[in-house]
């Protein structure tokens, strides 16, 4: 069996106006016993041999990964123009980003343990297929030795037309789109108001996401100046679909403020007949009324809005479900402690009100300072009320902890604490892993990055 690319379907109904874009987002809202947590990362392959980028085809490539790993592992295909470009299975899916970057898209689960079991055993899959091939995976926030003239180009159609109009818009949008990873979490709300102090705790604390995971200080073949290069990425690359979004914090925020905000954000593409159409910098508002250029007379369906969704980059991104959006992809634990920080924040009211307290206060100019300063100064960077991003993840990291405490048990007995311990050590000595990969770097690899594939590889 093979899976084409999804086509909009030329008679599904056609969205008659805003107020069905605002009740599909409030559809997403669920009750408690139905959230769920799905854990995204990204990877980088290479060739052992000469430690080259993993190109689309040949032998040692992408495309051989995911033939194998649907051969061997039961994988259905999805294709898009007669090439293999992703899989999927059991509510979970395998993509690739612009320059190959190998991505997991987990399924919906209820557990940091069987999260953390899926990751386990994805990567092991990754292994069993690649070791024969001699290729190799990493997790890092940015490829740390190839330059853009060396990084492979994925034959999927919204690449090029985003990689077009991103140069457009901002000075960093190719270094994002073929030279970064990141490891991402979807949790859900059960109501406008519980996704309003959701999105606001989260969004205020991607600032300390990006210092315990900033994993990024490398970049052709020495260090970048930044612990997360990738961080520094999205802060010039399109200011219309990136950032901070100061308008969640204002009064009156809800599902038809953000539904109004996507509608201002510029489209990329539509998809119709299986191709990716050039809609880049038109109005979604203007295909509202029929009145896109590119497609005289026709309006939106439902999975076009969705499209747009995705192609919306801020920190933390609205769908039908809150996406955690700040941090460098990273280890196998520490992916597995990435979901389980959010979700001790989520999923306890105690919880999520003690996360919101620290930050409530904050003014949008703090936020802002926060995020720019982190790049560089990790857990280093001030934060109000005379403090460190230091002493702010020893807090929230207790908050998350008491969050997750009983909240569900493995098979031995144990529940989702212990998968914070590492992130408690990153917070207890200040040092984020950006850093320790800088000791290592100026000290036992004495000065060649080219050692990091050897000692973080997957």
């Amino acid at each position: 069996m093979t899976t084409p690319m999804s086509d909009i379907d030329e008679a599904s109904p056609r969205i008659s106006g805003k107020h069905e874009l605002v009740e599909y987002m409030e559809g997403g809202s669920k009750p408690r016993s139905d959230w769920a947590i799905g854990t995204e990362h990204e990877k980088f392959g290479f060739i052992w041999d000469g430690l080259k980028p993993l190109p689309y085809e040949g032998k040692a490539s992408i495309l051989a990964m995911l033939e194998g790993m649907r051969d061997r592992f039961g994988w259905d295909p999805i294709l898009e123009g007669g090439y293999l470009i992703g899989l999927k299975k059991d509510g979970a899916s395998v993509s690739l980003e612009p320059g190959g970057q190998f991505e997991l898209s987990g399924a919906p689960l209820k557990s940091i343990h069987e999260t953390c079991v899926e990751v386990g055993r994805h990567l092991t899959e990754v292994r069993e297929i690649a070791q024969p091939l001699g290729i190799g995976f990493i997790g890092l926030g940015a490829s740390p030795i190839w330059s853009m003239a060396e990084t492979p180009v994925m034959p999927k159609g919204r690449y090029k037309i985003m990689t077009a109009y991103m140069d457009k818009v901002g000075r960093l949008g190719r270094q994002m789109m073929f030279r970064t990873s990141t490891v991402q979490a979807n949790l859900d709300f059960g109501s406008e108001a519980d996704m309003v102090q959701k999105f606001r705790m989260s969004l205020a604390l991607q600032p300390l996401g990006t210092a315990l995971f900033a994993n990024s200080p490398f970049l052709e073949g020495r260090p970048n100046g930044f612990l997360s290069y990738r961080s520094h990425i999205w802060t010039d690359l399109d200011p219309d679909r990136t950032g901070m979004l100061p308008f969640v914090f204002e009064d009156g925020f809800g599902f038809e403020r953000y539904v109004d905000y996507a509608l201002d954000v510029p489209m990329y593409f539509v998809r119709r007949g299986g191709k990716y159409l050039d809609a880049s910098g038109l109005s979604f508002r203007d295909f509202l009324e029929g009145k896109l250029p590119i497609l005289p007379g026709e309006k939106p369906a439902m999975d076009d809005f969705a499209d747009h969704l995705s192609t919306i980059f801020p920190e933390v991104r609205l769908k039908r479900f809150l996406e955690m959006r700040g941090s460098d992809s990273g280890p196998w634990d520490r992916l597995c402690a990435f979901s389980a920080f959010w979700t001790g924040l989520f999923y306890s009211q105690s919880s999520l009100d003690a996360a919101w307290d620290l930050v409530k206060g904050w003014s949008a100019a703090e936020r802002e300072a926060m995020r720019q300063s982190v790049r560089t100064l990790g857990l280093k960077t001030p934060v109000p009320g005379g403090r460190t991003m230091q002493d702010l993840a020893k807090d929230v990291l207790e908050i998350s902890r008491a969050g997750l405490k009983g909240r569900v048990l493995s098979a031995a007995g144990d529940d989702e604490t212990g998968f914070l311990t590492g992130l408690d050590e990153i917070a207890a000595s200040g040092v984020t892993p950006a850093e320790r990969l800088l000791q290592r770097y100026y000290g036992p690899w004495n000065r060649d990055v080219r050692k990091v594939f050897a000692e973080e590889a997957y």
